[in-house]
């Protein structure tokens, strides 16, 4: 065995190749801006190394950390190889999930008044033959799309986005048992618990005014040369954090009532964000929630995570409010 740290992982390389003897490390990292899981592994190059190339498929199988039973991490396809020789022939592998098919291949797409995110999930999903498990009912009927010559996963992100705007819940895509799935965002059960005594290595926390927003003026639709019309201003913490104003102009919004409630949306306090360092549950995804056992009334979103898979392994978080990532990465206020 290479490394005694991995023996309890499976890496097996198109369904008959088992590669584990020969990997000194594991990397799985998820985030919220990006739509594929990934992991990046390093093998030692050996006579009994077969050929790895990209596009072969790559299965890596752990003990859940909810199950206690031995399940598949991550499958996906081999993206890049790089092989480097310092005494030693050495190997770095990139494998994404098949999602990441949606973030570099273009299409156009023309998406009627009245469709959910969940449906429109479903056609990209039937178009790129990846196979769908059970999709959750997002609700929100969206206007019109016309998508032209852009990549799906952006597709993907607006529908995503106007089911928010529109008073629907958060959700991301997400691979479960090797089939899509829509995932609410902070709908684990249970909620993961962090314990500031005993699997904490290290907690950060950062705090600024960047994408603080306390004003936020409203316009109509302008004429000519004149200035647009006010169709309101609404103000948050002024007096704690001075004006930072933005400037909301959507031609769907024309009257006063609708203007305060897009105002109030884009109202937002400091940013907050806190990094962990921690004995890995490899299990945690970006878009989990987590709670800390001495604070358990303190819900906060995963906003990415890096597995580094071991015995017993560690994992880095980025946590945020469920508020800061609606604004970070749902525009939310701004649409």
């Amino acid at each position: 065995m290479i490394n005694e740290q991995i023996a309890n992982f499976q890496v097996i390389l198109n369904g008959t190749h088992r590669l584990e003897d020969l990997v000194t490390s594991i990397s799985l990292r998820d985030s919220l801006d990006e739509i594929a899981y990934t992991a990046n592994i390093k093998l030692i190059v050996t006579e009994s190394l077969p050929g790895i190339s990209p596009g072969q498929v790559l299965e890596i199988k752990g003990v859940s950390a909810d199950t206690k039973q031995m399940e598949t991490l991550l499958s996906g396809v081999v993206w890049d190889c790089h092989s480097n020789n310092r005494g030693v022939k050495e190997l770095d592998v990139t494998v994404y999930e098949l999602t990441k098919y949606l973030a570099c291949s273009e299409d156009e797409y023309l998406f009627p008044a009245g469709q959910t995110a969940s449906q429109r999930l479903r056609k990209y999903a039937v178009d790129w033959d990846i196979e769908l498990g059970e999709l959750v009912d997002t609700k929100v009927p969206l206007a019109q799309g016309v998508y032209r010559s852009q990549c799906i996963y952006s597709m993907i992100l607006e529908d995503l986005k106007g089911t928010l705007a529109n008073g629907g819940e958060m959700y991301r895509p997400r691979i479960n048992d090797q089939k899509l799935e829509l995932f609410r965002i902070g709908s684990n059960l249970p909620v993961y618990m962090l314990d500031l005594d005993n699997n904490l290595l290290d907690v950060s926390q950062k705090r600024t005014l960047e994408g603080t927003v306390t004003q936020v003026k409203v316009l109509g639709k302008s004429r000519d040369d004149k200035k647009s019309p006010v169709l309101a201003i609404e103000q948050g913490e002024i007096e704690k954090y001075g004006t930072i104003q933005k400037i909301i102009q959507d031609s769907s919004v024309t009257t006063t009532a609708a203007a305060k409630d897009k105002a109030q949306q884009m109202l937002s306090g400091i940013e907050e964000n806190i990094t962990v360092n921690c004995i890995d549950i490899n299990t945690i995804r970006a878009g989990d929630a987590v709670r800390f056992k001495e604070f358990p009334q303190w819900e906060l979103i995963v906003t990415s995570v890096q597995h580094e898979l071991g015995i017993p392994g560690q994992m880095f978080l980025e946590l945020a409010s469920s508020d800061s990532v609606k604004r970070r990465f749902y525009d939310y206020g701004s649409l």
